[in-house]
């Protein structure tokens, strides 16, 4: 059980030892109005910021925005408290605990990280905030990956990420058992980010940022997330567009099914629902161990995620149509052609051995809908002569899943007369012998930059280089104008339902209307209904 959250002991000993030995003699320098170009000093209503110069521009890592929710485990967070010593920001703050965890974790994880071209006030620059993904339940916001110095300086942005809290800790639903100070506990994890954002409205400014101009943009469950946002009241106003990649959410978690998850967990956990008190007292290790309970619907992992509570989140956000206070929010959805083939990655070799009929009958269990999948296989035998049956697995599953969430949120954009732009990730992966093609992840990189970054899907070859330096000026525009089009891509219009106008972004991005349209008439015969709902 200790292997589950890895790092997690020493962690908060270490930053406070870090801080008392540090900011002391900080304090003279923070008050100098010329401060060492090389730890440039921000001054905040919560106290003095101490970064680093990378170069050329200013990095502030493990900036606190909230409190450590060990003092509000299963409660709303509570904003960071003002403080007289400086604060040495020049390492990433802890994780969230999780399963699997990778990095060090602590409950006290509301951290956040910013790179900056000029760290000082009057710059007005548009705000990138990346949300990670990882579902609700796994990742932070300091992965190599999400390195922002690239885009900070080239597009002259200033670019944000961030931890939250994750699986049972920000998503374990109390609401129908507790109506107390618990009744939040279902979207602790949303209303951190919501936290973070109100930092983000009242502090950002003195980084260069404008705070009036701000971009989200995230990977799976981080889009996921941004969806979720774009549906709750208390998120209104905090963001100006927003960009989901290959990260959908259709519909969150009833509140009925979410709390037969809640009750299995306390159930394993030996905690009366009657005294949920003895939360507090449980180590975080026994929750994280407890979150790998059964799942009383699903099976496999108890699953976490956004709950339509009523209250933090009143609705679905995309069902019956598009949050209507998400409708002034300019939009892109993105997602990769590939999208499941990574996550077979284990039985590559067994998939590809597949006839039709044991592919048929291992669909029925993948495609998530009550379909019949010997009518999957006729469909697309038909529109793909040629295709294997490996092939025709990994196509039925991203189009029938992942696809069609993306299609069915630009769909509800449409309907309301706020269209999004829409894309999709062509590009294909040279790594694990072409296997992965254009595979979730793949996008990662190539909106960051990152490319030469180990982990990268994309590689760092120069048709990859190319076609990132197009998207991050994409993402430049789009954060300044709410409009992506612009040089280096095709004509690029929103997405219409006559049209359903797509940008492919390949080695030479170009724009197609209506991509797989036999497949999505298909899957639209049948009800769509997001994992975890039920």
């Amino acid at each position: 059980m200790n292997g589950l959250i890895a790092g997690a002991s020493n962690n908060d000993l270490t930053r406070r030892s870090v801080l008392t030995l540090t900011g002391a003699a900080l304090i003279a320098r923070s008050r100098t109005a010329l401060a060492d170009p090389a730890q440039p000093v921000v001054h905040t209503s919560k106290g003095a910021v101490v970064g680093l110069s990378d170069g050329g521009v200013c990095v502030f890592k493990g900036l606190r925005y909230g409190q450590t929710t060990r003092a509000t485990r299963f409660r709303a967070p509570r904003p960071a408290p003002v403080l007289a010593t400086p604060v040495v920001a020049q390492q990433f703050g802890p994780a969230c605990p999780q399963t699997l965890a990778e990095e060090a974790v602590s409950e006290d994880c509301l951290f956040l990280n910013i790179w900056t071209p000029e760290a000082r006030r009057g710059g007005h620059r548009p705000v990138l905030v990346y949300i990670h993904g990882g579902e609700y339940s796994h990742g932070s916001g300091s992965s190599p990956l999400y390195d922002g110095a690239l885009l900070a300086q080239e597009q002259d942005v200033v670019v944000l990420t961030l931890n939250h809290r994750l699986g049972i800790l920000g998503h374990l639903a109390l609401n129908r058992i507790d109506m107390g100070e618990r009744a939040r506990a279902g979207n602790a994890g949303l209303l951190d980010l919501i936290l973070a954002l109100n930092w983000v409205r009242d502090e950002i400014a003195a980084f260069g940022g404008d705070p009036a101009c701000v971009t989200l943009f995230g990977q799976s469950g981080g889009g996921a997330k941004i969806a979720s946002l774009m549906a709750m009241p208390a998120a209104h106003g905090l963001f100006h567009r927003a960009v989901t990649m290959s990260g959908q959410q259709v519909t969150a978690s009833g509140p009925l099914a979410a709390e037969r998850r809640a009750r299995a967990v306390l159930e394993h956990l030996n905690i009366a629902p009657d005294n949920l008190a003895a939360l507090d007292q449980h180590p975080v290790e026994a929750l994280i161990e407890a979150s790998l309970t059964l799942d009383p619907t699903l099976g496999g992992p108890v699953y976490f995620g956004p709950v339509v509570d009523g209250v933090d989140l009143p609705r679905h956000p995309f069902f019956p149509d598009a949050a209507p206070a998400s409708l002034s929010i300019p939009m892109i959805i993105g997602g990769t052609r590939d999208e499941v083939r990574i996550f077979f990655r284990d039985e590559w070799d067994r998939i590809s051995a597949y006839g039709w009929d044991q592919m048929t009958t291992r669909l029925a269990r993948e495609l998530r809908l009550d379909c019949d999948p010997r009518q999957v296989t006729a469909l697309y035998r038909r529109l793909r002569p040629f295709a294997t049956p490996e092939e025709v697995f990994y196509a039925a599953i991203t189009d029938s899943r992942s696809w069609r969430g993306g299609v069915m949120e630009a769909q509800a954009r449409a309907q309301a007369g706020a269209p999004a732009f829409v894309y999709q990730v062509n590009f294909e992966s040279p790594l694990s012998q072409g296997r992965l093609k254009a595979c979730h992840m793949i996008d990662i990189p190539l909106m960051f930059g990152t490319t030469a970054t180990p982990g990268a899907l994309c590689g760092n070859g120069e048709d990859a280089r190319s076609l990132s330096r197009r998207l991050r000026d994409m993402l430049g525009r789009f954060a300044r104008t709410g409009n992506p089009d612009g040089p280096g891509l095709p004509d690029w219009p929103p997405y219409e339902l006559d049209r359903r106008s797509t940008l492919a972004l390949e080695t030479t991005p170009r724009l197609i209307n209506d991509p797989r349209a036999e497949e999505r008439r298909f899957f639209a015969a049948y009800p769509f209904i997001q994992r975890g709902t039920i």
